[in-house]
Formats: C-alpha cells, sequence, structure tokens
C-alpha cells in the first residue's frame, strides 16, 4: 500500500514552546501504576497503560501535531491545580477537580463510569489522608462524561437525606435526556466511530482524539440534581466553599457553566475553553452549538473572573497558570469560535455553501492558528464552518437538484451504472488515490460499496483510502472515523460489526426520573403498527424500599403517539394496572425481565387486562446498537 508523506506539522507552530509540557506535567502527587482500573467482576473498564507507546518518536502513520498532542494528554495521576485544588487527570476522557472546603469536598465532573470516579478519589484520599466527607458534587454540564461516575463517590441515600448536594445548571435533566436518551442509540454507535472504540492502541490504529485518550467503559448513572443555579453571579457555599457561578446556556453543552473559587483564584470553565478548537457541532451527532454565544460567553467570562484568577481549569487537559497566560488563552478561544462565525456568515451571504466556505476558510489567522490550543485536534476548523451553516441554513443548500435525490443505495446503483459498471469505477478510483486525490477516491469508492456491498475489490480499496485519509489527519476524530471506516469494510459481513458493543453509555437511564423514562420511550414506538390501537395503562412506581407516596402516570398510546400524563385522567380508563419500581420497568425495557416475570416474583402487582401490556411492549423497537456506517 501506498502511503500518504508525512504531513506538515502546521505554520507558525512553535515546537519548541515548553509551556504546555510544563503545565501538563505541573504539581503531580501520585500515578497509578499500572493505571488499569477493572470494575466487580474483574472486567477492564479503563485501561490507561495502552497509551504507553506514544514515548516513542511519531511515526509516518500519525500526523505530528496530534501525536504531540497525545502525549500531552496521556500523562495522568493526582495532580495538586492550588491549595486545597486538586484533579484527577487521564482516568477517563474528562477530569474529575476535587476542591477541599472547609466541612467537606466538592467534586466537580465524576468522569464517565462509577469505577474511576472511585479509583480517582481513593487515590486522592491515600495521598490526602482526607477523612472529609464529600458535601457537594458539581456537574459543570449535561454530557455524560461529567456526571456518569457521581456514584463511586457518592451514596444516592446520602444525597436524599440532605447529606450531600448535588449542583447543576438550569435545564440539566431535560438536555441529558434529550441528547443522551432520546437520540442516545444512534449517537453512541456513531460515537465508537468518533472515539475508535474497538479500534487497537497503536501508531498505526487510535492515538487519542485530541480531547483526551479514550471513554471508560464502567457502570454509568446519574444522580438528578438537588440544586440549579439559575443566574450568573449566584454564589453558593459548599462544604464551607464559596463558588461563584457564570451561567453559558448553548456554548459546548445546552446546559453548562462556569465557576470562579474567588477565595483561591481558581477558575473552571468546564468545556467552554479547553487546548483543542472544540466541536460546534460533534461527528458523533448533537444539537447545532451557537458559535456566537460561545464567544459571548468567553468575552463576559474574562470581563467577569479573568482579573480574578490566577489559574484556568478546565474539565479536561491540563491548567494555565498565570493571569496574563489565562486572559490570553481565553481570549485566542473566543476569537476562534467568533471567526469561525462570522465568516461563515459573511461567505453564505455571498452565497457560497458549508462545503463551499470549509474549502474557503482552510486556516484562521495567523496568530490563532499559531496557537496549539487552537489547534482542530477535537473540533476541525472545516467541520465547525459546515456546523454554523447548518445552524442557519439547514440540510438544504439551496440547488433545486438537490431538494429531492435518491437515497445512497438507490443513488450509488445508478452513479456506478452510468460510470461503467463497479470494475471499472474501482480501476479508475485506483487510478485516483494514486494520484494522490484521496477525497474523490473515497466518493467515487462509496458509490461502489454502496451499489455493491460484496464487491471486495472495492471495500478494500476503499478501506486502504480511508487509512491514508487518518494518517494525514490532524484532527483525531478525523482519524478515528476513517480507521473505524476501513475496519468496517474488512470485517463486517452481516449482524454487529465488531467493536460495537453497548459501551459507556448504555446505562444512562439508571437514575431517570418516570417522565424522563417515558420521553425517551416514546421515541421506540412503532407508530406505523401502533396506529391501529388505542392503548390506555396506569402505572404506578413505588420506591425500592416501599415507604413514600406513589408516582403516578397514565399512558396514553393513540395515532402511533405515546402521550405520558402524570396523575389519575378521569377521561382516560386504564385496562390494565401496574404497581412496580421504575427499576422493574428499566429491566423490561432492557430485555432483562417481562411484567409477568416480575409479577410471579412478587416484584410487580397487574390489575385488568395484562395483554394490554404484550401488545404494548410488542410496539416497541428496540435501539439498533451496531448498525453499519460505512456500508449501506
Amino acid at each position: 500500500m501506498t502511503t500518504v508523506p508525512a504531513p506538515a506539522p502546521g505554520p507558525g507552530l512553535d515546537w519548541d514552546d515548553p509551556a504546555d509540557l510544563a503545565n501538563a506535567s505541573r504539581g503531580r502527587v501520585d500515578f497509578l501504576d499500572p493505571c488499569v482500573i477493572e470494575n466487580a467482576d474483574g472486567r477492564v473498564v479503563w485501561d490507561h497503560e495502552r497509551w504507553s507507546f506514544l514515548a516513542e518518536q511519531c511515526p509516518d502513520t500519525a500526523h505530528p501535531s496530534l501525536w504531540r498532542q497525545s502525549r500531552l494528554n496521556a500523562l495522568h495521576g493526582l495532580f495538586e491545580v492550588a491549595d486545597g485544588v486538586y484533579q484527577i487527570r487521564g482516568f477517563d476522557v474528562s477530569n474529575m477537580t476535587i476542591v477541599e472546603g472547609p466541612s467537606g469536598l466538592v467534586v466537580v465532573d465524576p468522569l464517565i463510569s462509577e469505577e474511576c470516579a472511585a479509583a480517582g478519589l481513593a487515590l486522592y484520599r491515600k495521598n490526602r489522608g482526607s477523612a472529609l466527607p464529600v458535601a457537594a458534587v458539581v456537574y459543570s454540564h449535561s454530557h455524560t462524561d461529567h456526571f456518569g461516575g457521581v456514584r463511586g463517590v457518592v451514596d444516592e441515600a446520602d444525597v436524599k437525606a440532605g447529606r450531600v448536594r448535588i449542583v447543576a445548571p438550569e435545564g440539566f435533566m431535560e438536555e441529558v435526556v434529550g441528547e443522551n436518551v432520546v437520540a442516545g442509540p444512534a449517537m453512541l454507535r456513531r460515537a465508537h466511530y468518533m472515539y475508535g472504540v474497538g479500534l487497537p492502541a497503536a501508531s498505526d490504529g487510535a492515538i487519542g482524539f485530541g480531547l483526551g485518550q479514550g471513554t471508560s467503559s464502567g457502570r454509568v448513572g446519574l444522580i438528578p440534581p438537588t440544586d440549579l443555579v439559575t443566574e450568573t453571579g449566584e454564589v453558593f457555599e459548599l462544604g464551607g466553599e464559596r463558588l461563584e457561578f457564570q451561567l453559558t446556556p448553548g456554548t459546548e453543552a445546552p446546559a453548562e457553566m462556569n465557576f470562579l473559587l474567588p477565595d483561591r483564584g481558581v477558575l473552571l470553565v468546564a468545556e467552554n475553553a479547553n487546548h483543542t478548537l472544540h466541536n460546534v457541532l460533534t461527528l458523533r451527532g448533537a444539537l447545532v452549538r451557537d458559535a456566537q454565544a460561545w464567544a459571548a460567553y468567553l468575552t463576559e467570562t474574562i470581563t467577569l473572573y479573568a482579573h480574578r484568577a490566577d489559574v484556568l481549569v478546565g474539565s479536561h487537559h491540563w491548567p494555565t497558570w498565570g493571569r496574563a497566560e489565562l486572559t490570553r488563552m481565553l481570549s485566542e478561544q473566543r476569537d476562534a469560535y467568533a471567526y469561525l462565525h462570522d465568516q461563515t456568515v459573511r461567505l453564505m451571504n455571498q452565497g457560497l455553501t458549508g462545503p463551499e466556505i470549509a474549502e474557503e476558510l482552510a486556516e484562521f489567522p495567523p496568530q490563532l492558528a499559531a496557537a496549539w490550543h487552537a489547534r482542530g485536534y477535537y473540533g476541525s476548523l472545516s467541520h465547525n464552518v459546515k456546523a454554523v451553516y447548518q445552524r442557519y441554513m439547514g440540510w438544504f443548500d439551496g440547488n433545486p437538484a438537490h431538494l429531492w435525490q435518491h437515497p445512497p443505495v438507490a443513488a450509488a446503483r445508478r452513479y456506478v451504472e452510468f460510470m461503467g459498471g463497479a470494475d471499472a469505477v474501482v480501476a479508475k478510483a485506483r487510478e485516483t488515490a494514486d494520484a494522490g486525490d484521496l477525497r474523490f477516491a473515497a466518493e467515487v469508492l462509496n458509490h461502489v460499496v454502496f451499489a455493491d456491498p460484496d464487491h471486495r475489490g472495492a471495500r478494500e480499496l476503499q478501506a486502504e483510502t480511508f487509512e491514508r485519509l487518518a494518517y494525514a489527519c490532524e484532527n483525531g476524530t478525523w482519524r478515528n472515523f476513517y480507521l473505524c471506516g476501513a475496519r468496517e469494510l474488512r470485517d463486517f459481513s452481516g449482524g454487529t460489526p465488531k467493536g460495537s458493543g453497548s459501551g459507556s453509555g448504555g446505562g444512562i437511564a439508571w437514575g431517570l426520573p418516570a417522565h424522563h423514562v417515558f420521553t425517551a420511550l416514546a421515541v421506540r414506538v412503532d407508530g406505523p403498527r401502533a396506529a391501529s390501537h388505542r392503548l390506555v395503562m396506569r402505572w404506578e412506581f413505588t420506591s425500592d424500599d416501599g415507604d413514600g407516596d406513589c408516582d403516578v402516570w397514565t399512558l396514553l398510546l393513540a395515532n402511533g403517539v405515546l402521550t405520558p400524563m402524570r396523575g389519575d385522567v378521569p377521561a382516560e380508563q386504564p385496562r390494565v394496572q401496574v404497581r412496580t419500581t421504575l427499576d422493574v420497568l428499566l429491566g423490561v425495557l432492557a430485555g432483562r425481565t417481562t411484567t409477568a416475570e416480575a409479577a410471579r416474583a412478587g416484584r410487580a402487582v397487574v390489575r385488568g387486562d395484562a395483554t394490554v401490556l404484550d401488545t404494548f411492549f410488542a410496539l416497541l423497537q428496540p435501539p439498533r446498537p451496531g448498525f453499519p456506517i460505512a456500508l449501506p
């Protein structure tokens, strides 16, 4: 196979600048050796040792700038950020921050899974000898890697008893459900590509994705917030420590916030400023973010807090020390999002479409292009520009020829026939790839693969093309997509593609209140099949210990739509009533049990026509966790 030449490292980058390495190493107190974390059954949920090869020189199968970023991300352990402020880094994709308040610990962003969060807290306690209890947990925003490990640092019973507070930004629960649950299965599948799940950690495989090295695969949970931050400037006292919050909705997450520790000069900016350009639209899928608002909130952050902070801390990467240094970083991060927004809109108003604008804006202005933290390791300038265009203009570029196109398989068959058949197209594509136009070769070969998925020559050449594109990528998520696509083309022959298991997102429903579970359930109803049914069910959810009031819901299925209504609805008389716990319903939805089995085990009481339940559950279509992506 012909490989691409080693890519240029980037214009104006100072490869001798020691600041990032010094900051990423600064304050390390301890680390796990080996850094391998297992669950209760002995399954490895986090293996940081697999990145040890990054100590070697960058090979020609990786972009040197991405290799540098991954080496920095691979520095792991317990770090002292400031007096009484510590971070666990390299135990997951995200950081867990621990603040030692006078009367208790404040844990910020407890990683993805409880095993990793518990291991991080244990390493902290081993070194600090602190007997202080966890007094509060802060979720900086609504993405799983910032709340999923909460049960590894606190007991929900302590939260319910008022001994531990959970603080989150306004709208947190709604956004958790909307982004992680409702569209969660499709996002999770694409996240496997984005994060390189299943790729071998190797110089020609996964080397990291800019924001972090990998995602843990332990148990994911959620404890709903007890307190919401509803306005900028609110001050909470948690564990005796003052936290001053800034709400930043619609930035990196729909519900997100920064905060200042005013008594320590520490500013935590969640994921609003990172040592990489972030995503306006993540490749795994999400709502398109508002780059203009993102920039404006960073301006507000600078105005409110930069003159009061001595160290800038993020929920990923390493801190930045020094008031001038952190102000510069925040300003350049602000300018990056403002530039890609404003210039996209300028060119959009000149009549250019998203792909055309992405080609026009190939690089930031010199000062931003030379800033290591603004490089496109995670979010690229190219796909962010297209996302800004999408936010304003949607999927349609205005060309009538694109208004009613054939779907991919039907279009592919027509293209291949027009071009003289699969063999002829593959031969021409090889000439194109050998000439160096890998982008067009990939596009043409995709038509052959979708028209004739069993054409081994097309699949192998497309896999080679993807690999060559991957090795030249400075963006880690692009690299992972290309390499995962190559693997699928070579290995997939029906069923579930290799490495497409449920991963870290499978347990997101654990801990959700009933109304959010029903929101997720509604999008599983097979509307065309359900349209002829009218079903009314009454659900009574008791607590696990049987104490407290029941949470009563009336579910109406009509016209192919599931409508959940809290309480009894006199106009809708249920044909079946179920009294159980919410965990039993989640078990039924996960296929671990049935309502009949739960009733026989004494975990549910069913009254009325039980066949209604059978009909209802038969009308739900479970997500397909391993659908193909590079193949039809």
